[in-house]
């Protein structure tokens, strides 16, 4: 990071730096091992919810 930036305003940039990329969420993920089933059925609910919000749209 810069040395010009507060502390505040530094950490704020690295947190959204992290969230850009995926690493916090993909931290929290390999915590605990899901079964690949399990995996598919959340992607399939989820799914199915977003089709149902997008329905609800039209």
């Amino acid at each position: 990071m810069c040395d010009t930036l507060p502390a505040d305003e530094s950490s704020r940039s690295v947190k959204r730096k992290f969230e850009k990329t995926g690493i916090v969420k993909e931290l929290r993920s390999r915590q605990a091992f899901e079964k690949p089933s399990i995996t598919n059925r959340k992607k399939m609910m989820k799914a199915v919810y977003v089709q149902k919000l997008r329905m609800v749209e039209e």
